[in-house]
């Protein structure tokens, strides 16, 4: 299918691997430019030499969007090699504190609104203007089911929900001007270096197969692809009519009906 995304430019955090990469290479396949960031050179490096590989148009910039000098670096970088983002894709997240209170110091409960939210606010803000002006632009944000319902670390759950949130107020107020705002809540998706990942090579099989009976309606974990191409989706105006939606990629595993 062919989404009319040819030329558009897109910006995604945490490019370098799983979800990021696979929403990058999900839009770069459907005509993107694609810029990139992670805080790792080398797997930043490849991941753009891979995609360069298969022909699409990349540039990559090393990051850490909890700084804010490097947000702004990344999106100077996007408009000076590729042209003002029409797209944004907040991917980057993870825990910092404990799913216990007392065992999370406050430097780590900020840290984990810093790295899951705050982030991804500052470069909305940063993008918004551009996307105002031309009365086009979609921000899809990635949330986690543990923002909707219980689960994950007490930050990363609370960081999560902000985002929906925060997700749903802004598709309010931007409505107007074509700018469509969505957030993705994957489940339990496994790739090389995830925490799903390091989960199955920590616990014996046994464990590992307990949680899926317990855990996982479709008895496996998931994988990256589908939320790229929801992505993809989102970015396209044959998903005009959905904004401030939440969308859940996760074969059944969250429990809340809303």
């Amino acid at each position: 299918m062919d989404l009319g995304l040819t030329g558009k430019v897109a910006m995604i955090t945490g490019g370098s691997h799983g979800l990021g990469k696979q929403a990058a290479e999900s839009l770069a396949r459907e005509g993107c430019k694609v810029a990139i960031c992670a805080r790792g050179q080398e797997q930043l490096d490849a991941t753009a030499a891979e995609l360069r590989g298969k022909g699409y148009e990349v540039h990559a910039t090393q990051a850490d969007v909890t700084v804010e000098a490097d947000s702004v670096r990344f999106h100077n970088e996007t408009i000076a090699n590729l042209g003002q983002p029409d797209i944004l894709v907040n991917n980057v997240g993870g825990r910092r504190g404990s799913t216990l209170l007392k065992e999370t110091t406050m430097e780590q409960f900020r840290d984990g609104m810093e790295f899951n939210l705050f982030s991804a606010v500052r470069l909305m803000m940063l993008v918004l203007p551009h996307m105002e002006e031309q009365n086009w632009g979609r921000i899809i944000n990635i949330a986690s089911i543990y923002g909707r319902e219980h689960g994950g670390s007490i930050d990363y759950m609370t960081a999560k929900a902000g985002m929906i949130a925060f997700s749903k107020h802004l598709a309010v107020q931007l409505a107007p001007s074509n700018i469509r705002v969505n957030s993705i809540a994957p489940g339990s998706i496994d790739f090389p270096g995830s925490s799903w990942d390091r989960f199955q090579q920590n616990n014996t099989p046994e464990v590992v197969a307990e949680f899926i009976t317990r855990n996982l309606p479709a008895g496996k974990f998931g994988w990256p692809k589908p939320v790229g191409e929801m992505v993809a989706f989102l970015a396209s105006d044959n998903a005009d009519m959905i904004t401030g939606t939440c969308i859940n990629i996760d074969a059944g595993q969250s429990k809340s009906l809303f």
